[in-house]
């Protein structure tokens, strides 16, 4: 499952092998800064999805306060009518709300409920969910263990952000920006740089080294691609990858990624080898260093963001391909970031495919040559590329 902040990375998504994707209304969700849909473009999404076998749910996961909750049940039965094929909630009273405005959508019980237990599954099954989006702080163990009590569909996440706080329930970002992170406004207080000080005497006096670091109680990523086999075995239905304000250039990548490895595991689980080239891709979009979260241990200080990162990005979005003359090998791209004659590029496409090389010509929307393409989007060039692609392949850059 992938995650959506817009419509265009909701195609891109199942383009690249998502199964489904998740999405947010313009109400009751935890991404208000996200691009969010409109019904309209639900329904555009959902044909989108649906002719592709894939499904589409939206996220209503927000901490209701009083009021918040007003229109819900109209929102929740228009999500029904339109064909979104699950909800994910938190707040129980926006659970009841759902069940009685909207019989017949299926409920699926978001992360930010901190369900870490069987019994709480078996609660929440035997209440009419379909499915429950663990905590973050679970345990592979621990997901057995559930495994062996009850046959609701259990999700996990699999990549993407981790939050310093409890599974979400953090109010620094009320206390500091007065934007309330459990109401769809978290101002990420915890990825913030702190200076140190000492306030004895006249003036305050710092304590961090000249040329050091910030201090941060930030945490580092959750990636889980080494371990995609213990999570299948284990149980887990749904394999959650988080981040609906990331770019297309990252949810493209990363469902890539994850589809390969998902499908190599299923076709042959006992001659199932890691390939070191999926890790390598992954880098390509990892904005922090990676780790396992909670899965196997409690992260100590080497899981957050203390110095200065390990890894960097290796590669920036420059163009999507839009046509392909297989006469000509001629591409015509939507730029997205400055590139030129003479740079190394590499191309990509679903199923893994891969291939570089290096930009040998460039013209401009009336057939102009030209040495760079210097206006992220806002130019339709053309250029030779060595192999075939196809419309939705992307391109980057070192």
């Amino acid at each position: 499952m992938a995650p959506a902040g817009n419509l265009e990375k909701l195609k891109m998504a199942i383009r690249y092998g998502a199964d489904a994707v998740y999405i947010g209304g313009q109400a009751y969700g935890l991404r208000s800064r996200a691009g969010n849909f409109s019904y309209e473009e639900m329904k555009e999404g959902i044909e989108f999805a649906h002719n592709r076998k894939a499904k589409v749910y939206v996220a209503a996961n927000m901490v209701a306060h009083e009021g918040d909750s007003e229109g819900a049940g109209n929102f929740f039965k228009t999500l029904r009518d339109i064909g979104i094929d699950a909800v994910i909630v938190s707040d129980p009273a926006m659970i009841a709300i759902c069940f009685e405005a909207a019989p017949g959508l299926p409920v699926h019980l978001s992360t930010q409920a901190s369900a870490t237990n069987y019994k709480t599954l078996e609660f929440w099954r035997q209440e009419g969910l379909e499915r429950v989006v663990l905590a973050r702080e679970v345990g592979i163990e621990e997901i057995k263990e559930m495994r062996r009590y009850t046959d609701v569909e259990i999700e996990a996440f699999i990549h993407g952000a981790m939050c310093i706080s409890y599974s979400g329930r953090c109010t620094l970002s009320n206390h500091m920006a007065n934007r309330d992170a459990n109401r769809g406004g978290c101002a990420q207080s915890c990825r913030w740089k702190y200076d140190l000080f000492e306030m004895d005497g006249p003036t305050p006096k710092t304590l961090i080294p000249v040329n050091a670091e910030p201090f941060s109680m930030s945490a580092v990523d959750l990636s889980m691609l080494h371990h995609i086999p213990d999570m299948i075995e284990a149980g887990v239905n749904s394999l959650k990858i988080e981040g609906r304000m990331k770019s297309i250039h990252y949810v493209s990548t990363v469902s890539n990624v994850y589809r390969r490895v998902v499908d190599a595991y299923c076709e042959d689980p006992d001659h199932f080898v890691f390939d070191p080239a999926w890790e390598e891709e992954i880098w390509k979009v990892a904005q922090r260093d990676l780790s396992t979260g909670f899965y196997y241990q409690v992260p100590t200080e080497k899981e957050q963001l203390f110095g200065k990162p390990r890894k960097i990005p290796k590669y920036t979005f420059a163009a999507q391909v839009m046509a392909y003359d297989p006469d000509t090998k001629v591409a015509t791209l939507q730029q997205r970031n400055n590139f030129g004659v003479g740079e190394e590029v590499e191309f990509y496409g679903p199923g893994f495919v891969h291939f570089k090389q290096v930009v040998h010509d460039l013209w401009d929307e009336d057939g102009i040559a030209i040495d760079r393409a210097p206006n992220p989007m806002m130019m339709t060039v053309r250029m030779t590329v060595d192999r075939p692609v196809e419309p939705y392949f992307l391109m980057r850059k070192k």
